[in-house]
């Protein structure tokens, strides 16, 4: 029987799905809820100004993943330098770290002091790493932790740090400690870069949505179908398997059949859309995972050079942003006035709480402020602005997802023609990069392989290890 395979969610793990189907000569029917390509990688574009929702890096250790993307993009791609710094305490430290500034912004005494801690989490470690705050201290130092990972992370997870379970740092700074940091601040080696770490990177000339777009042509150019605004509402299966997808779309409901189907939206969703619906207990597994939410104050300021940082992490707690992107330092050609510039100030929210609830003159307001209290607006005037709202940005590895997920895993392994990928699909903080490879993987089942994607985590070891290849 020819195989239809049926593709929700079009971000970089669904287009990375079709892309491969369609190479192997299968024209899959993509499905995206929104109207524009690329999912939380998406480019937004405000008065000509395009914002990147994120500021995503095109950098991998997976060769695959490196030869799609050229393949794809082709000379479109830019190869940007990568400068990043820490606001704290009305300073700014380099990130990566640069001895000199670290030391001359916290002073001798203090980085001797965190020192000291540092060598104390190596001779009385915490004996159990369970938590965010037993895993980052013992491989920084209490102080160090204190210092700069505590209240960021607080800001962009909404929970104290000893709330947050370990996996989430183990997933994404894995390898890095303040022996690493230092090393490599020192060193700079560029044989064994930590991915965290690293100092340059590719970027598509309009911004990551321009890499996706690129994607959806290609699905389109080769028979496959890429349906913008058409929400999967429920899969309906039977005997093991799904056979239809209602789709809403602006005409109404339709139904799709499929041979195959490949999800990249929320699991928690897909969960509430099966009909039949799930057991009672894998149905309230899956509205107990939580999710962080994400907002960009897209800014336009009268000022052609701000700061020369690609983004800044603001770590301070005296103002609710997060971190500011400055994407003429990404791309010139995302601002369309070289007087101008255009950034990106981001809000980590929960849907519906205060800030997500605020009207977008508000924000607008409130974020134009902040950046003049820190001294980022040099007094420069903000032209006009735009706000941007993601849902279910960030899941949250809290003290209770695994079991969550456990059950949920269980149950839809069940379903034979049903596979999840991507960050969302899978429940995991992904990268896109990594995201992609579950993409791939999933096509690649479908012509015999046998990959537990859910456990492709836990036995990848090249997310922040592996030796760069490149």
């Amino acid at each position: 029987m020819e195989r239809k395979v049926i593709i929700a969610g079009a971000g970089p793990a669904g287009l990375t799905a079709a892309y491969e189907l369609c190479r192997r000569g299968l024209s899959p029917i993509v499905f995206e809820k929104y109207n524009r390509v690329g999912g939380h990688a998406r480019t937004e574009e405000f008065r000509g100004y395009r914002f990147d929702i994120g500021g995503h890096r095109f950098f991998t250790k997976i060769r695959r993943i490196d030869q799609i993307w050229h393949e794809v993009l082709r000379e479109k791609f830019l190869r940007v330098r990568r400068l990043s710094r820490i606001y704290y305490n009305n300073r700014f430290f380099h990130y990566p770290l640069k001895l000199n500034n670290v030391i001359g912004g916290l002073g001798l005494w203090n980085s001797f002091m965190i020192l000291m801690s540092f060598f104390r989490s190596i001779l009385s470690p915490y004996p159990r790493e369970d938590n965010l705050e037993e895993w980052v201290s013992n491989r920084f130092g209490r102080r160090l932790y204190r210092t700069f990972f505590k209240t960021y992370t607080e800001k962009v997870w909404g929970m104290p740090c000893h709330q947050i379970r370990a996996e989430w740092a183990a997933q994404r700074i894995k390898g890095l400690s303040l022996r690493t940091a230092v090393l490599n601040a020192v060193v700079r080696s560029r044989s064994n870069k930590i991915k965290t770490l690293i100092e340059e990177f590719d970027y598509p000339e309009l911004g990551p949505g321009m890499m996706w777009e690129a994607f959806r042509d290609y699905v389109v150019n080769r028979g496959g179908q890429v349906r913008l605004e058409s929400d999967v509402r429920e899969l309906l299966h039977e005997n093991g398997r799904i056979t239809t997808a209602v789709v809403k779309t602006a005409r109404g409901l339709e139904r799709v059949a499929g041979t195959d189907f490949i999800a990249s939206i929320p699991v928690s969703d897909l969960i509430a859309r099966l009909r039949p619906g799930a057991p009672p207990e894998v149905l309230q597994a899956a509205r107990g995972l939580q999710y962080r939410d994400f907002l960009t104050v897209c800014l336009i300021v009268d000022h052609p050079s701000l700061f020369p940082d690609n983004w800044i992490y603001v770590h301070s707690p005296e103002v609710r942003m997060g971190r500011l992107q400055n994407f003429k330092n990404w791309s010139a050609r995302m601002v369309p006035d070289t007087a101008k510039s255009s950034l990106g100030a981001e809000y980590f929210v929960t849907e519906n709480d205060d800030l997500w609830s605020m009207s977008d003159d508000g924000l607008i307001a409130l974020a134009s402020s902040e950046l003049a209290a820190i001294g980022l607006l040099r007094g420069a005037r903000v032209e006009g602005g735009a706000v941007y709202r993601q849902t279910k940005a960030y899941p949250v590895y809290d003290d209770v997802y695994s079991g969550h997920l456990d059950l949920i895993v269980d149950y839809l392994k069940r379903i034979e023609n049903l596979q999840m990928v991507g960050r969302n699909g899978l429940h995991k903080y992904n990268n896109q990069d990594h995201s992609m490879l579950t993409a791939l993987m999933a096509v690649e089942n479908l012509f015999g392989a046998k990959h537990d994607i859910w456990s492709v985590n836990t036995d990848q070891s090249y997310q922040e290890e592996q030796t760069e290849e490149r």
